[in-house]
């Protein structure tokens, strides 16, 4: 091979590789300018939206604690008829199987204690030291918590009042929440949107450039944890006034932060 054709050949593979080397580089910066823009051509705007929800679930814990000798089974028996009871009144009411519950049953024994120590002898200040006897179990404790949410306001004071006269030793954890969080979530997360964007057109006409892309979106939402209220608590209740419950409302808030790029 003369020496001019290795020069011509030389020549083709140079302008090869500057073909390849700025493809590539034309590659990178396009690729770096559609998903990582520079931070000073982009800006941001912050949005708030506010619901104000009415509760539409109430939910309540009754108990019913039985006390006894030795025989479980007894109070088991005991126990389990008073709760059934109370489940066949609250069902009776108009609250359906899937919002009954039973959150916690506990069979706990009953001890005889025996002070022991040190005691005085006779008159004297010599002391002696008591031999404690071991503890006695003399009984059981059997404890059944359940459950309960009722969709009614109009019921939930009879069945507060209820479950007490029903034969729960006490009712507890009333509280006040939203069965379908998510629509209201989407009805605030709209409105802080939108709310985002109006800022974002006004910032870009008053400062004289264009919106460009959105490039992301944070978020946060804010729904108030389940409002409480006081419980019964009471035995042995003949009559009982149903109480008066009203839920109140909530506000479910969203606020979000959105990043456009400027063009």
């Amino acid at each position: 091979m003369d020496e001019k054709v290795k020069k011509y050949f030389a020549a083709a593979i140079m302008g090869i590789l500057a073909v390849f080397a700025y493809a590539a580089v034309s590659y990178v910066n396009t690729y770096s300018s559609s998903v990582g823009p520079s931070s000073l051509r982009s800006f941001t705007a912050r949005g708030a939206g506010e619901v104000v929800a009415i509760p539409d679930v109430a939910q309540f814990t009754f108990s019913v604690i039985s006390e006894g000798g030795k025989d479980i089974a007894n109070i088991q028996k005991e126990n389990t008829g008073k709760v059934n009871k109370i489940i066949d009144f609250i069902k009776s009411n108009g609250v359906e199987k899937k919002d009954i519950k039973t959150q916690s049953y506990n069979v706990q024994p009953r001890y005889q204690y025996y002070e022991c120590g040190t005691a005085p002898f006779s008159a004297g200040t010599v002391t002696t030291t008591k031999k404690c006897p071991p503890r006695d179990i003399i009984g059981y404790t059997i404890k059944q918590t359940v459950l309960v949410k009722a969709r009614s306001f109009n019921k939930i004071g009879e069945l507060l009042a209820g479950a007490v006269k029903n034969g729960a030793n006490s009712v507890s954890g009333l509280s006040f929440t939203l069965d379908n969080k998510e629509k209201i979530e989407n009805q605030a997360r709209a409105k802080a949107i939108k709310n985002a964007k109006e800022k974002a057109e006004s910032i870009a006409e008053a400062a004289g450039f264009r919106l460009g892309r959105l490039i992301s979106v944070q978020e946060n939402v804010y729904i108030p944890p389940p409002f409480y209220r006081s419980g019964m608590e009471g035995a042995k209740v003949v009559n009982i006034t149903p109480p008066g419950i009203e839920p109140g409302s909530q506000k479910v808030t969203s606020s979000v932060v959105l990043k456009y790029e400027i063009k």
